[in-house]
């Protein structure tokens, strides 16, 4: 039981190994799936006891290799690594069952990639110290570049590189702050780190503070916040479904490192509490604004998709930025709804497109689509969970977020931001509907390319029936009427996980008081 918290990432990578040892042709798709899915079942029953374990308050601390140096691989669980742990793996699963539809086949490796891409997020979430975190980044990110470009070609391909280059240049910025961080410190334990920033000479604050902000840029790059969003709506628009749904936590992997090192490495009351939140609540607010005027001018539902996983980054910006237990836990609970309700949209879109054949999911072009039935009520619960319409998760995410607001004078500002986005969502998510599913004839004023629509080149083959595509869509919008059947006892736990996060004392002396190499020599 002492060695749970390294499973979520040895299972993976062995998972991995073994995999691309079944990738020669004489053994076919079977067995690759096979260990896929036995390592999901695995990482997720480690998951929940781990979930388990932190739910009391305690804070689990693993040193990898029982290296007894001041520089070692420490591993922490608390109920925020628990908790990104298991919405990660959740997701994992419902994307995998819609990669084992049949795409898995045109893809190569695709087994091995995902695998040590969940090893890479489960490594983010679970480490304790920052040049880890660097170590874990860039496995998912290698692992994401594989998924990407995998069997791509034209657009996907000109994306992908795009993609490539941006994270290339995040990470050489990330190295950078690392060395800075560990000449003015000495250390890059996070538990540590908030030990010395807590002491630090008033002459290193500014050093401190300057390294700190390029660690910031470098998370708010990832998290795709303004300016350095534009990398996002191009990748997730022409990543394979399966992936770009798996891509919907890649940005809270960038939002988890704010919060984590904002709240235990530089915000333990020392001369760094606090610095970067203002700069990041007009950030995310700009950002919201601008996610949510993509959602209107988007072409493609892909598109619509990708600006409302970007306006749903950015509304967790403006509630961590807020600072209270209350905004935190709304969040939180809001990061675990936008998660599985975006990644649902994806795949959704995916569906679309194959049948609607050369209209693709593009709303500007009206063409029937066959059997809409099925399609249509699955994208009317997604609009309405991502729209924070009642009575789904996205609406208890952003009603408590609302009230959570603190009293002053941005609570109107805030109010008004969160209530003018999501009815500018909603806008856009009504028009894609209408347009995808309700219109069938071109209106009036229909110019010449709408009109082309309806040649029979452009007619609708309907596409074979693919039912494991479906059931991963289904399933991802069961956990969100979960969490509203369950809201009470997930609330909870975001509410504690806030307070945990806002008492990085107590987290501390958890650590050093299980690791020795933390403690005063």
């Amino acid at each position: 039981m002492n060695h749970l918290p390294a499973l979520p990432i040895l299972i993976p990578l062995f998972a991995a190994s073994i995999a691309l040892f079944f990738e020669h042709r004489r053994f076919g798709m079977v067995p690759q799936r096979i260990v896929a899915w036995t390592s999901i079942a695995a990482m997720l029953a480690v998951t929940c006891v781990l979930v388990g374990s932190a739910a009391s308050g305690e804070v689990s601390v693993y040193l990898l290799g029982d290296w007894p140096a001041r520089l070692g691989i420490v591993l922490m669980v608390d109920r925020l690594s628990a908790l990104m742990l298991l919405v990660g793996l959740l997701l994992g699963a419902a994307c995998l069952l819609h990669a084992c539809a049949g795409w898995d086949r045109r893809a190569p490796h695709f087994h091995a990639f995902f695998q040590f891409q969940l090893m890479g997020l489960n490594g983010a979430f679970l480490t304790g110290d920052i040049f880890n975190l660097f170590v874990f980044f860039e496995v998912l990110l290698i692992s994401s570049y594989g998924l990407m470009l995998s069997g791509g070609r034209g657009e996907r391909m000109r994306a992908g590189l795009h993609y490539v280059t941006f994270n290339i240049a995040a990470s050489t910025l990330f190295l950078i702050a690392l060395g800075l961080l560990y000449g003015l410190l000495g250390s890059l334990n996070m538990a540590e780190l908030s030990v010395r920033v807590a002491q630090l000479p008033p002459d290193d604050v500014a050093l401190v503070q300057a390294a700190a902000g390029l660690l910031f840029v470098v998370f708010c790059a990832k998290a795709a916040l303004l300016p350095m969003y534009f990398w996002l709506p191009e990748t997730y628009t022409h990543a394979p479904a399966a992936v770009a749904g798996l891509f919907a936590i890649m940005t809270k992997v960038g939002l988890y490192a704010v919060l984590r090192l904002g709240t235990l490495s530089f915000g333990a009351l020392g001369p760094l509490d606090g610095f970067a939140w203002p700069a990041l609540l007009v950030l995310g607010a700009a950002t919201l604004v601008l996610a949510s005027l993509g959602v209107l001018a988007a072409t493609r539902l892909r598109a619509l998709a990708a600006y409302l996983v970007l306006g749903s980054a950015a509304t967790l910006f403006v509630a961590f930025s807020l600072g209270t237990a209350g905004t935190m836990g709304a969040g939180l609970y809001y990061l675990v709804h936008s998660s599985f309700a975006g990644a649902a949209l994806f795949l959704l879109a995916d569906l679309i497109r194959r049948r609607r054949g050369r209209a693709s999911d593009r709303k500007d072009v009206i063409a029937a689509l066959p059997d809409k039935t099925v399609p249509g009520l699955l994208f009317l619960v997604a609009a309405v969970s991502l729209a924070g319409l009642p009575p789904l998760s996205g609406f208890i995410g952003k009603l408590l977020l609302l009230e959570a607001v603190p009293a002053g004078p941005r609570t109107f500002w805030v109010w008004l931001l969160v209530l003018g986005t999501s009815f500018m969502m909603l806008v856009g998510l009504a028009r894609a509907g209408t347009r995808l599913f309700w219109r069938v004839a071109p209106w009036p004023d229909a110019g010449q390319h709408r009109l082309e629509a309806f040649t029979p080149e452009h007619e609708m083959v309907p596409a074979p029936s693919r039912p494991l595509e479906t059931a991963a869509i289904v399933l991802l919008l069961a956990y969100g009427v979960a969490l509203v059947v369950a809201a009470a006892p997930v609330l909870d736990y975001t509410r504690a996980t806030a307070l945990q996060l806002l008492s990085p004392g107590n987290y501390v002396e958890h650590v050093r008081a299980a690791l020795p190499i933390l403690r005063e020599p």
